[in-house]
């Protein structure tokens, strides 16, 4: 097995043991909880290390498990950003009030979200840098991306608070006011979570280096994980969690960039064989 299968073999995984979620319940249920973020941290920080180095790696762990921790425990603490809320202890052991496994999800889908963003933004047509400086990306491009990214990982809370409220994972104090359907959630929670995510989106690329401002043919592993999680999502919460209006929500809010990207992607795969892509620097090496 090469470094290239290894991203492959863990989502696989990773999907198998989603399919299995919703056909179980109880204790069974939220070790499979567990065991599916656990499993999405090492890809997302797996796939980082082998594409991009140890310090892509690293800034993934420092911003979005450090400071997903952080948040968190602030959250916890002080009802802000989120308002207020408490755990419960089906989650595995906590540090600060919180269940260590939550900023592993941070983790595990900020990088798919960043990436998909990084291939939005970049211009169909040109390579994306040139020489070891990296890609050349304007100020506009770069707050693009950021508020792309942002979107991409905020939306997924609308999937992700509505199916942990109902399994009891953790419960607010005061959940109103609530958008229209998801009852036990505060709009504060959403509004807390599109502060941390432009904050942790803004800090990976400094901290990360240019290797994160373009993408490559490596990347399609996180591309074929952030479109799982949206499809599976919609799916498994319309039909088989039996949570209509957060499937809504959520295809709602993941779709600004689970559809362009599909779009994107399909585009890409359709173009003709006689106008190859141009080549994307920095991914793509030999492993």
């Amino acid at each position: 097995m090469t470094r290239r299968h290894v991203p492959w073999l863990l989502l696989a995984l990773l999907v198998l043991i989603q399919i299995c979620y919703p056909l179980t319940g109880g204790v069974t249920r939220a070790r499979l909880t567990v065991a599916t973020v656990v499993l999405g941290y090492l890809l997302a920080v797996g796939h980082a290390l082998l594409t991009r180095g140890p310090r892509t790696a690293a800034a993934l762990v420092a911003v979005a498990t450090g400071g997903g921790f952080a948040i968190e425990a602030l959250g916890v603490a002080t009802g802000f950003p989120f308002g207020s809320y408490d755990y419960s202890g089906e989650l595995g052991p906590k540090l600060a009030g919180v269940p260590l496994i939550i900023p592993l999800a941070w983790t595990w889908m900020a990088w798919p979200a960043w990436l998909a963003a990084v291939r939005l933004t970049t211009p169909a047509g040109r390579a994306p840098g040139a020489g070891p400086a990296g890609p050349r990306t304007t100020g506009r491009t770069h707050v693009g991306r950021v508020a792309l990214a942002t979107v991409g990982l905020a939306g997924w809370d609308l999937f992700l608070d509505p199916q942990m409220v109902a399994e009891g994972y953790w419960v607010w104090r005061d959940a109103t006011p609530a958008l229209p359907g998801l009852p036990g959630i505060p709009v504060s929670n959403y509004l807390g979570w599109l502060l941390f995510a432009v904050l942790l989106m803004s800090a990976l690329r400094p901290l990360a280096g240019p290797a994160v401002a373009v993408t490559g043919s490596r990347d399609a592993p996180m591309f074929a994980l952030y479109l799982w999680t949206y499809l599976s999502s919609v799916l498994a919460h319309a039909v088989f969690l039996r949570l209509p209006a957060s499937a809504l929500w959520g295809a709602a809010g993941m779709a600004v960039v689970a559809v362009p990207l599909a779009v994107t992607l399909l585009r890409a795969r359709r173009r003709p064989a006689d106008r190859p892509a141009p080549a994307r620097t920095g991914v793509d090496a030999p492993a």
